[in-house]
């Protein structure tokens, strides 16, 4: 798929450089099979709506397929939907306990497990097309459409060795895998002098924080593969197995869905951060033992997004979401430019004041590019700034660089519009920002926080009843806090300074 339209001169596709999580090394990027590459990112969870900091991994991804797009190749992507399976105990540091996510939505809420499951599926789609993903590119599969799989695995898996049982399932032994934790799964607080220790201390320190142990696991980070119905209880979602009535674990689905979509051998698998220590590494480890061939050739993760120096999550309190986004009066491709001026792996706060400088950025990027657009009739003419846009990006995606050097080209005035107009096709291709199709939202509405609305409130009410040196004292507090009113027939109009 060639990302371009009308062009006198196409860029010729060039190398692509990525930073693999497997060794830590930028490395030229050079899929399995020439002109195509896979790639499996791990998706949501679908018991309730996804926030922003779920959000940027999914950017990440999308705009690493642009990349690997605009250089040629062509991208087989899946994005999995977990529909059962991931346990209120499966996160970084914690053991396979406690009820899954999806049971305990659909029980709260009085409603079908699967009826909860598509509701939020839907929304999270909805999100994703909000920030120009292209969801059509993507296959999306359910966890509980390949059971049959999951199984399949979990018995090969039995079958060379690898598992064990206990009372409530059956069980990865990671000492049956030499290689277990080459993903890296030490907290940074148990570095010490650069040492990551040999893999039986790795193993020792990703066990370490579980909670809950269950006293007949071998190694504290074994992993259930399967896990059984608790006795007395009727779940919504359980299926018979070789070993009794149960349902899969959370990491055994993606190893089974990856490997029945994609092949054996993946080139890229991408993901959060948050996800190396334990889902990572526990996939490494029973798609390679399952397989006997290595897994993911290229493994790469976007850094977390935090909000007044928290990681973002509903378990904080602090999530926010595209609707809210939208509330404010901002479109959401702000949020995606806002993420766009970070490196992937870098560490993004988030501020509504952040977003309000983003969203003025991208109206101002929209105006121009609406002015190129008519100056060159649509008719790109490619120079080298927009080789030099392509070769940033394929740089390890450094859109924060590409959006500088585009800001650089679209200002320069010795630069002919065509020339501008392929600068604007180039970066769009890799951003996908609607740089070449702006939506009518040139002078979106501007954030502005409640202090400032009840000053500018008082002030026009101090106005009305013409206390005007009131009114004044109360434009300088505005003004003061970043903001200038001005006064219309229509009411105040306010702006940033």
């Amino acid at each position: 798929m060639w990302p371009f339209s009308r062009s006198s001169k196409p860029l010729q596709p060039g190398p692509i450089f990525l930073t693999n999580t497997l060794g830590g090394a930028k490395q030229q990027f050079v899929p399995l099979k020439p002109g195509t590459a896979t790639m499996y990112t791990c998706g949501p969870t679908v018991y309730s709506r996804a926030h922003i900091g779920n959000m940027r991994s999914n950017i990440f991804s999308d705009t690493l397929a642009r990349v690997l797009m605009q250089n040629g190749l062509r991208v087989r992507r899946v994005t999995n939907i977990t529909d059962v399976g991931h346990l209120t105990g499966d996160n970084e540091g914690d053991a396979n306990t406690g009820e899954d996510r999806l049971e305990k939505s659909a029980r709260e809420a009085g409603r079908d497990a699967q009826e909860i499951a598509a509701h939020f599926t839907k929304l999270f789609l909805e999100d994703m097309a909000a920030l120009n993903v292209h969801t059509e590119d993507i296959h999306f599969p359910y966890a509980t459409n390949y059971i049959p799989e999951q199984i399949a695995m979990v018995q090969a898996l039995e079958k060379a060795g690898h598992t064990y049982r206990t009372h409530d399932g059956i069980y990865f032994d990671v000492s049956t895998f030499p290689g277990y934790g080459k993903l890296g799964n030490i907290p940074q607080e148990h570095i010490k002098d650069g040492h990551v220790g040999s893999v039986a201390e790795r193993v020792a320190l990703a066990g370490r924080a579980r909670i809950k142990e269950n006293a007949e696991k071998r190694n504290p980070a074994d992993f259930a593969l399967w896990k059984f119905s608790p006795a007395g209880v009727v779940r919504q979602q359980e299926w018979p197995s070789p070993w009794g009535r149960g349902f899969p674990g959370w990491h055994i689905e993606c190893s089974a869905m990856s490997k029945a979509l994609l092949g054996i051998e993946l080139d890229i698998h991408t993901g959060g951060m948050d996800l190396i220590p334990v889902h990572h590494n526990n996939e490494i480890a029973q798609s390679e033992s399952a397989n006997g061939k290595p897994f993911v050739r290229y493994w790469l993760h976007s850094a977390f997004l935090t909000v007044d120096e928290e990681r973002i999550g509903k378990s904080m309190g602090n999530a926010i979401y595209i609707t809210d986004i939208v509330e404010r009066g901002f479109h959401p491709l702000a949020l995606r430019y806002f993420f766009l001026q970070a490196n992937y792996r870098s560490p993004l706060s988030f501020s509504w004041d952040a977003l309000a400088a983003s969203s003025e950025a991208l109206n101002r990027l929209w105006k121009i590019s609406r002015e190129m657009k008519a100056a060159s009739k649509g008719v790109a003419v490619y120079g080298p700034e927009s080789e030099r846009l392509r070769a940033l990006a394929a740089d390890d995606l450094g859109t924060p660089r590409v959006i500088a050097a585009l800001w650089e080209i679209v200002r320069d005035d010795e630069l002919p519009p065509k020339r501008i107009w392929a600068a604007l096709e180039t970066a769009e291709a890799v951003l996908g920002l609607s740089l070449t199709n702006p939506p009518h939202m040139q002078n979106a509405p501007v954030s502005i926080p409640k202090d400032v609305e009840q000053l500018v409130k008082e002030r026009e009410e101090a106005r009305v009843a013409r206390n005007f040196a009131r009114a004044d004292e109360l434009r300088v507090h505005i003004e003061e806090r970043g903001y200038a009113v001005e006064d219309r027939p229509q009411g105040p109009e306010i702006r940033r300074r």
